[in-house]
């Protein structure tokens, strides 16, 4: 009987599976969350800025390069039905790791790349991870990638949010003309 019950409380906690986040900075928010969204088992993709102590943060700021906010995507996920590691897959195919100024067409602080960590398990998988990659001759440069602890998260304004839904021909204008597209069809493809 206690065997039952056991594995009947193991079958309903499952069920109740705490949700996790992941919080990652690969230049323009517009084309992380269009590469992050369609994925089975993230639950939402939210634009929007992180990195700096100042108490609030919004476009108009941070797109000076001068708040030390990064442009980052909020991502929500079921870990039952897609994992962490797999989530840093899908930045590394996303992203130019090694680009010091920014990504593509978009320079400047806001726009370098970030791994921002919410506990010391993620940390340790995506340090993993960026080592993995960096030895793997990949790059003819290294990664400068950073990996730094989660801070307050500001929810990028409304017009940003799903924008490559919304806006989607400026959207696929934008990915092609910055270099984005042909890059990772070049690199990963």
């Amino acid at each position: 009987m206690k065997k039952i019950i056991f594995i009947s409380l193991l079958l309903l906690s499952t069920l109740w599976a705490e949700d996790k986040t992941a919080t990652f900075g690969g230049g323009c928010f517009w084309c992380m969350e269009a590469a992050f969204q369609p994925l089975k088992g993230v639950k939402s993709v939210v634009s929007g800025y992180m990195g700096a102590e100042a108490s609030t943060a919004n476009y108009q700021a941070v797109s000076t390069g001068k708040s030390g906010h990064y442009e980052v995507v909020q991502i929500v996920y079921d870990p039952d039905l897609i994992s962490y590691k797999e989530l840093l897959d899908v930045f590394w195919k996303n992203i130019d790791p090694t680009d010091k100024e920014g990504q593509f067409a978009d320079k400047g602080q806001q726009y370098k790349t970030v791994i921002f960590y919410h506990n010391e398990t993620d940390k340790e998988m995506a340090v993993l991870s960026r080592e993995t990659l960096n030895a793997s001759s990949k790059f003819k440069n290294s990664i400068v990638t950073k990996i730094k602890p989660a801070k307050e998260f500001f929810r990028a304004e409304e017009y940003h949010q799903d924008y490559f839904k919304k806006n989607s021909l400026r959207y696929q204008l934008y990915k092609k003309g910055s270099g984005r597209e042909d890059y990772i069809n070049k690199t990963w493809k």
